[in-house]
C-alpha cells in the first residue's frame, strides 16, 4: 500500500471543502431564494428589487413601493366589503385598470340601485306607517267597544241585546275581554247548573279516576247502565284528546297551565250526563270556553251548549236529525251557490263528508282561534243556524278553487282549509248569504223536513217541492 503524507490529505480535504462550498452558493442562488428555503442575503435582495424594476418597467407602471392600505387589501386577497367598494373603487393593482367606459357604466348602475333600494325603503316605511294606522284604529275601536259593553249593554242586558244597535256591534267581533261575560248571557243557562253541581260531579269524576287506577270493581263504578270498561274508555279518550286540543297552543298539553282546568270539564261533563259521555271534538268546544271563562262557568256553559237540539243530534249521533240537518243545508245550497251545489251533485261530494268535523269542534278546529271566536259570537247570537251560514260563507268563498276540483281533492280541501284566511273577505261572505229559501227561513225549513221525515217513515210524504 503505498504510503500518504499528510501534506497530501491536507490538500485533498481543502479541495473537499471548496467544492461543497460552491455546490451551496449554486443552491443559494435567486432562483432557489425565491421560494423561501433560505433567507435572502444583501446581493440577493438587491437582485429581486432590481427584477421587479424590471418587471414594472415592461407593465408601464411606476416602480414604487406599495401602500400599506394596498398591503392590507393584498392580505385579505381582495374582498370588497360592500357593493359600494365593489363598483366605484379601483380594481386592486395587481388586475387591469377597468375602461372607462366600463366604470361610467358600473356607476350608473350603483346610481340606479341606490335610487331604487330608496324607493324600497320608502314603500317599507309607508306600509309600516299604514299597519301602525290600522293597529291603533283597531284598538282604539276595541277600547270604544269595551266600554259600550260594559257601560251600556250589559248592565241592561234583558233589554238591549237584541237591538239593532248592539247586533251591529256583535257582528263586528266581541272584545277578548267582554268575551266570556256575553257569550254566557248569550248560551244561557236552561239547565240550572250551578258551581255547587260542578264541583260534586268533578269530585264523582275524580274518584273514579282513582278508582279506575287502582282497578276497583266494575259494580263500583257502574252507574246507569254504563258498564266500567265503557267509561274507562271515555275516560282514556278524554286524556288523548287533550293532548291533541290545540297542540300549536302548548297550554292544554301534560304539563300546561290549562291541562287540569279541560280535564276537570270534560271529566265532570261524562258524570253530569251518562248517556251521552264523551264524544270527539267535545275537547276542542271546551277548550275555546276555558279561554275565555273561568272553570266552573266554563262548565256551566258548555253542558247548555251541548243540550241545544242541534249539539245534542250530533253527539248522541243522531242518524235521523242528522240527515233532516243536511238536508235543510242542502236546501240553501242550492239556493245560493246552484253552480257548485251541481259540482258537488255531480261528484258525490255529500255534506257529511265536511260538515260533521266542522259541527262537532264548532268551527275551533277547522278555522284560525281567532277567527273561530268570531264565528262563535255571532253563533251565541243566531244559534245554529249561524253554523250553517257559515258552512255556506266557507263554500262561497272558495267556490272558484273547489269547481276545479274532483272529489279527493274537495274532501282534503275542506278537512284541511287554509290558515291564512282573510277574516274581512270571509265575514263578508257570511253576509252575503241569503238564509231564505221559497219564503221560508231556516227554522221553517228544517221543520217542514222533520215533518216529512216522520211521515216518510209513515209511507205519506207532506213535503212537495
Amino acid at each position: 500500500v503505498m504510503a500518504v503524507s499528510p501534506a497530501l490529505l491536507l490538500m485533498d480535504r481543502n479541495l473537499l471543502a471548496r467544492k461543497q462550498n460552491a455546490r451551496l452558493d449554486k443552491q443559494n442562488d435567486l432562483g432557489w431564494k425565491l421560494f423561501g428555503k433560505v433567507p435572502l442575503g444583501d446581493n440577493a435582495q438587491r437582485d429581486s428589487k432590481k427584477l421587479q424594476k424590471e418587471y414594472e418597467d415592461k407593465a408601464g407602471r411606476p416602480s414604487k413601493p406599495p401602500s400599506p392600505k394596498q398591503n392590507v387589501r393584498k392580505n385579505l386577497d381582495f374582498e370588497p366589503l360592500s357593493t359600494t367598494a365593489l363598483i366605484l373603487e379601483d380594481r386592486p393593482a395587481n388586475l387591469p385598470a377597468k375602461p372607462a367606459e366600463e366604470a361610467q357604466k358600473h356607476r350608473q348602475q350603483y346610481e340606479e340601485m341606490v335610487v331604487q333600494a330608496k324607493k324600497r325603503e320608502l314603500k317599507e316605511a309607508q306600509r309600516r306607517k299604514k299597519q301602525l294606522e290600522e293597529r291603533c284604529r283597531l284598538e282604539e275601536s276595541i277600547g270604544n267597544a269595551v266600554l259600550t259593553w260594559n257601560n251600556e249593554i250589559l248592565p241592561n242586558w234583558e233589554t238591549m241585546w237584541c237591538s239593532r244597535k248592539v247586533r251591529d256591534l256583535w257582528w263586528q267581533g266581541i272584545p277578548p275581554s267582554v268575551r266570556g261575560k256575553v257569550w254566557s248571557l248569550a248560551i244561557g243557562n236552561e239547565l240550572n247548573i250551578t258551581h255547587e253541581l260542578f264541583d260534586i260531579c268533578l269530585a264523582r269524576a275524580k274518584e273514579r279516576w282513582r278508582s279506575f287506577s287502582t282497578g276497583g270493581s266494575e259494580a263500583e263504578t257502574e252507574d246507569a247502565g254504563f258498564s266500567a270498561a265503557d267509561r274507562e274508555a271515555s275516560l282514556e279518550l278524554i286524556k288523548l284528546d287533550i293532548s291533541r286540543t290545540f297542540p300549536s297552543l302548548c297550554i292544554f298539553q301534560q304539563g300546561g297551565p290549562y291541562h287540569d282546568m279541560l280535564h276537570s270539564v270534560l271529566g265532570a261533563y261524562t258524570c253530569y250526563r251518562p248517556d251521552v259521555g264523551y264524544v270527539q271534538g267535545m275537547s276542542f268546544i271546551a277548550a275555546v270556553l276555558i279561554l275565555n271563562l273561568d272553570t266552573a262557568d266554563a262548565f256551566i256553559a258548555f253542558s247548555n251548549l251541548l243540550n241545544k237540539p242541534c249539539q245534542m243530534a250530533f253527539f248522541r249521533v243522531d242518524h235521523g236529525l242528522m240527515l233532516t240537518y243536511f238536508a235543510a243545508f242542502e236546501v240553501f245550497f242550492e239556493e245560493n251557490l246552484p253552480k257548485l251545489f251541481a259540482h258537488f251533485k255531480k261528484n258525490n261530494l255529500t255534506p257529511d263528508i265536511y260538515l260533521i268535523d266542522w259541527i262537532f269542534t264548532l268551527y275551533s278546529k277547522s278555522l284560525p282561534l281567532d277567527l273561530a271566536c268570531r264565528v262563535w259570537d255571532v253563533f251565541c247570537r243566531d244559534g245554529e243556524e249561524f253554523l250553517f251560514r257559515t258552512a255556506l260563507g266557507l263554500l262561497r268563498l272558495f267556490q272558484d278553487v273547489l269547481t276545479r276540483m274532483d272529489f279527493i281533492h274537495v274532501a282534503q280541501f275542506l278537512t284541511r282549509l287554509p290558515e291564512d284566511l282573510p277574516a274581512e273577505e270571509f265575514f263578508a261572505s257570511i253576509a252575503s248569504i241569503q238564509m231564505q229559501s221559497r219564503n221560508k227561513k231556516w227554522a221553517q225549513v228544517l221543520t217542514a223536513l222533520q215533518k216529512d221525515s216522520r211521515e216518510m217513515e209513515k209511507g205519506s210524504p207532506s213535503l212537495r217541492h
